[in-house]
């Protein structure tokens, strides 16, 4: 009777530790109650993966758009990539007021999103997954972004794969490129090594690629600056004098500022102007350069050009202003490289006369501070848009 006890106890100590296994070593099924979206991330040489199966037009976000005021608008609770197109819709027929789209991409999915500032809403155009992208390039018509983004073992290699806004098929540039830069026409890519610096041509589908000009500089920003004419500027360093060059159609470089220190620049829409902003001994200051002229003006408010934003018809510049930067940081580096943050109010800068005006006080309007970066405005110039440095997030400022 004993003997049966204790083999009838063994059974059921093993029956036991048996189910325990079942439950909680073995992995768990997967939940049936939604279907899988997991895209493996695009890699440059391969077709890109079909989209996942959630349908193109549902809001993936966790949160909706937040009102903070009658103007103010959280657009996402989470970071986007650096780089949105802002464009003007035609308003439906029974509304006078005007309809603008902002578009941008998730940074943790690389969904595409489109948000209605009139409408209030937020639709998510394309589930096509690429994560972590950086930044974002635009075509002004905001159908097609250029994504940019770390790949490989170790995250070493740079691709650029053009995004389409509806989620149709894209297509990848050249792998490493040290940045691009975009038109309605063409697209300007970058490459960068230790011999100098090479910038090409190429249309808006990466077709018929052709040699813009070569440097022996090695470390350049190029941006367009009007019609058959280009920006560049070497990367800024609080220590180290750089310059900025128009670049002509044939890759004639004529300068146009510098050297100075920590030097940054933002050329207008025509190229007729470029904001300049430079440090001395720490403390930032803004000009304007006339490119016909070469004539200089200051400017009454200074910032880091990588915060400001044209209007199209070039009457007006806005731009994050810091206030009471810290003193004896290397700026612009330390904001760069994250070690400082801004708290700043948006100024709207007019170029006839080069005065400020203050619009937007972020700690008074929403409570918070606010590090801009990424600003952006549609064409008729009532709609300013920026990312805040501080968390990632999106956010839109009716003017």
């Amino acid at each position: 009777m004993r003997r049966t006890l204790i083999i009838a106890s063994i059974v059921l100590v093993s029956l036991g530790i048996g189910i325990a296994v079942y439950y909680f070593l073995l992995p768990s099924s997967p939940e049936t109650t939604g279907t899988p979206t997991d895209n493996p991330l695009p890699v440059a040489g391969n077709r890109t993966p079909t989209p996942g199966e959630i349908a193109a037009g549902n809001s993936g976000t966790s949160e909706s758009p937040t009102s903070v005021s009658a103007r103010l608008v959280k657009i996402t609770p989470g970071p986007v990539a650096l780089g949105e197109a802002v464009l003007d819709i035609k308003a439906a027929a029974a509304s006078s007021s005007p309809e603008v789209a902002i578009n941008f991409v998730e940074q943790q999915s690389g969904n595409i999103y489109s948000y209605r500032t009139r409408e209030g809403t937020l639709t998510r155009t394309s589930n096509k997954t690429i994560p972590g992208i950086a930044t974002a390039a635009w075509l002004p018509n905001g159908k097609t972004v250029f994504a940019r983004y770390l790949s490989g073992t170790d995250f070493s290699t740079t691709n650029t794969y053009a995004l389409h806004s509806d989620g149709s098929e894209g297509f990848f540039l050249p792998q490493d490129l040290a940045g691009i830069a975009v038109s309605s026409t063409s697209i300007l890519m970058l490459a960068s090594g230790s011999n100098g610096s090479s910038a090409s041509l190429a249309r808006t589908d990466g077709s018929r690629a052709t040699t813009l000009f070569t440097t022996p500089l090695s470390a350049l920003r190029v941006t367009f600056a009007g019609k058959n004419q280009y920006l560049a500027f070497t990367k800024p360093a609080a220590t180290l004098a750089g310059s900025a060059y128009l670049v002509d159609s044939s890759g004639n470089f004529s300068r146009v500022a510098g050297p100075e220190n920590g030097l940054t620049a933002l050329a207008s829409p025509s190229g007729k102007w470029v904001l300049v902003s430079t440090v001395s001994e720490g403390a930032m200051s803004m000009k304007l350069v006339n490119t016909a002229t070469g004539d200089t003006t200051p400017l009454p408010v200074a910032t880091i050009t990588d915060k400001c934003i044209w209007t199209t018809d070039e009457t007006t510049i806005y731009c994050g202003i810091p206030k009471n930067p810290a003193p004896g940081k290397n700026y612009p580096d330390d904001w760069y490289q994250g070690a400082v943050a801004f708290s700043d109010r948006i100024w709207k800068i007019q170029v006839s006369g080069r005065y400020a005006q203050l619009v937007l006080d972020f700690t008074a309007e929403a409570k918070t501070s606010l590090d801009a970066e990424s600003l952006a405005i549609n064409p008729s110039g009532t709609t300013l848009v920026f990312v805040n440095k501080n968390d990632g997030s999106l956010w839109s400022y009716q003017l």
